[in-house]
């Protein structure tokens, strides 16, 4: 039986489950292939509703709204792991084709699940257990040291749900209120990266450059690209353990995997089968852009080249700072955008149509050249200016009208 179709345009249907900002860069994407790009969103004010021309309201945590969503649809998606996965089991018994899969996003849903199967597979992460007691957490101090590290196992992101606790009663505070949690050792990190890779349902893999991701709070500020300073052999084996995990995993779209930079190596911290904020950089500094890829992906179409653009780009994000504030009395956001796009002609502004509070991502702006240290100061400058209006006095704006 063929994969459904618009009846109109005769081009697949995606159906992307999340009305975030992830969705609203993979409209962007949809567009240009022909493709229609349908959200299941919980407001019609979210990022991607804002924009896109078939927007369905509905909770990602009911049957009957997911069913509605998966009718007519050629492929259901994701750009957020937070569908429960039986709910996808069901979707999938219905007839639905779900990228990625059930069996492979629950690796991306739960931690401990992740664990168990890296640590089948043989690859590096860090020395961790479940631990359901205070005792299991001081058993595993006793291994490996304190602090600890404690992680809830399921809907932790952006540094939520992540917990470094220096003795036995913070431990026994946390399970209290959480129950069970992964433990892992405190890892001694040089930096963090991100490796990304596509892959279709028969296997092609498109990989991209591994990136440095810049870290405050838990929530990604920069992304720089490819990552400075990085050994070839160790990009390259952490591109094949990318590849690997998606092979064995069978991920469809696509997939970053999150890694800690050690003295000895890398160890995985945790994957996101979607597009990644790590990957923003490529939609003005790839040949194919995360977003296109992972339609090209889950739609079993031939991938795209991942080359550079430019032999440097980075990416940062613009968090919601003092012009957040209630008391703000600086330049509006209109103004400060103008003023933007006067002073960073050549910086690329994605803004994701939300509302302005403090440490919340509201968009990103991407930069590309030759010189690192030259590039990431465009784009930093350019993020804190949309941020809370303050200008860095080595890219004071020039003289105008």
């Amino acid at each position: 039986m063929a994969d459904p179709l618009h009846p109109e345009t005769g081009t697949p249907v995606v159906a992307m489950v999340g009305g975030g900002q992830l969705s609203r860069m993979t409209h962007q994407a949809a567009i240009a292939l022909g493709q229609t790009l349908r959200v299941l969103a919980t407001d019609p004010a979210e990022s991607a509703a804002l924009v896109a021309g078939d927007v369905r309201i509905g909770d990602h945590r009911s049957l009957a709204d997911l069913e509605s969503f998966a009718e007519g649809a050629t492929v259901v998606t994701f750009d957020h792991e937070h569908v429960p996965t039986d709910l996808l089991h069901a979707l999938q018994a219905a007839g639905h084709r779900v990228a990625p899969g059930p069996d492979a996003l629950v690796h991306a849903q739960d931690k401990l699940v992740l664990r168990r199967a890296l640590a089948e597979a043989g690859e590096p992460q860090p020395a961790w257990a479940q631990v359901d007691t205070a005792d299991d957490v001081a058993a595993f101090a006793g291994d490996h040291g304190w602090p600890v590290v404690l992680k809830t196992p399921r809907g932790g992101y952006d540094g939520k749900g992540v917990f470094v606790v220096g003795d036995r009663g913070e431990a026994a505070t946390l399970l209290e209120r959480h129950g069970t949690l992964l433990a892992e050792e405190r890892v001694d990190m040089v930096r963090e990266l991100a490796a990304q890779v596509a892959r279709s349902p028969f296997g092609q893999v498109a990989v991209y450059p591994v990136v440095e991701t810049v870290q405050r709070d838990g929530v990604c500020n920069e992304a720089l690209v490819p990552a400075p300073g990085l050994d070839d052999e160790l990009a390259t084996a952490a591109q094949e353990m990318a590849v690997r995990i998606a092979d064995r995993l069978g991920v469809v779209g696509m997939l970053a995997v999150e890694l800690f930079q050690t003295p000895h190596g890398v160890l995985v911290n945790e994957l996101a089968m979607r597009p990644h904020n790590s990957g923003h950089w490529s939609i003005e500094g790839a040949r194919t852009s995360q977003f296109e890829q992972h339609l090209r992906a889950v739609l079993d179409y031939p991938l795209g080249s991942t080359a550079m653009t430019a032999p440097v780009v980075v990416m940062a994000n613009v968090l919601g700072g003092d012009a957040a504030d209630e008391d703000w009395t600086g330049p509006a956001l209109d103004e400060r955008i103008h003023h933007f796009m006067a002073h960073w002609p050549d910086v690329k502004l994605h803004w994701y149509g939300k509302g302005q509070r403090r440490g919340r991502k509201l968009g990103h702006v991407t930069a590309l050249g030759e010189d690192l240290e030259e590039v990431r100061a465009r784009a930093v400058s350019a993020a804190r200016y949309l941020a809370d209006g303050v200008v860095d006095p080595a890219f004071a704006f020039p003289d105008h009208d």
